[in-house]
């Protein structure tokens, strides 16, 4: 799964499951662009890790849910590294609350960053693969896309949206050699997740037959895949990263 002389962007890569596919997709020889919303110390600690190993990175502040800053990032790799050969669609947010007492905003803003802000980086960075005939477009979606999920009713909705965007994109580019593809995780270890009750975290092992939760790792492992020559006939798929959640 070598990736040398590829360019990739990866959004929300300042922390957790996107920091890990930088770092990856870093390792196996691609220079990277860091996006990230709001923390630039953190976006940095990612930046300087791949520097750290020899790798060639640049940071990019950027909200994805708008379309001029989603366009503005990928003219950066453009620029800087002159091609987007990776997309990574990992940027994501969450407001959870059950359906009756969703505010609007929340919903909004869920749809925008995590569905909106995929389709806006995935037509920006298309353009510049369609030109070289070239590409890999991996969409991070969620088990609760396959599931559902109490009190996450947004965030179900847009992580299923990606999936049938994923479809969609790998049958409009696979002509353009340009393979689109979807990972959902399960249960992974993050930041994000370990400020959850105990009681919540053992009600979801209870759900998973390898009877663990996932690390960051693995997911990025599986990005990397996709990302490589090694999954050059794959394009339309949704590969579950999950401990077997969703079968179970």
């Amino acid at each position: 799964m070598v990736l040398d002389g590829r360019i990739a962007v990866v959004t929300g890569a300042s922390r957790g499951i996107g920091r890990a596919i930088a770092l990856a997709l870093a390792e196996r020889g691609a220079a990277v662009l860091v996006n990230y919303a709001s923390n630039d110390a953190a976006a940095e600690e990612t930046a300087q890790l791949i520097r750290n190993n020899g790798g060639r990175v640049l940071t990019f502040k950027a909200n994805v849910a708008e379309p001029a800053e989603a366009a503005s990032m990928v003219k950066a790799a453009v620029a800087e590294f002159g091609a987007v050969d990776i997309l990574v669609n990992n940027a994501g947010i969450t407001r959870d609350n059950f359906i009756l007492r969703m505010k609007d905003e929340d919903w909004d803003q869920v749809l925008g960053v995590n569905l909106k802000g995929a389709f806006n980086c995935a037509r920006a960075a298309a353009k510049v693969m369609v030109k070289n005939r070239s590409g890999r477009i991996i969409n991070i979606s969620s088990v609760v896309a396959l599931i559902g999920n109490a009190s996450q009713a947004n965030y179900c909705a847009a992580k299923a949206g990606l999936i049938g965007l994923t479809r969609a994109m790998a049958k409009e580019l696979g002509s353009r050699n340009i393979t689109v593809n979807a990972v959902a995780p399960g249960f992974i270890t993050t930041e994000m997740t370990d400020g959850l009750p105990e009681e919540v975290k053992e009600m979801m092992l209870s759900q998973i037959p390898l009877k663990r939760f996932g690390g960051p790792e693995e997911v990025a492992e599986t990005v990397a895949f996709l990302a490589s020559d090694a999954a050059r006939y794959i394009t339309g798929q949704t590969i579950a990263v999950d401990g077997g959640m969703s079968c179970a």
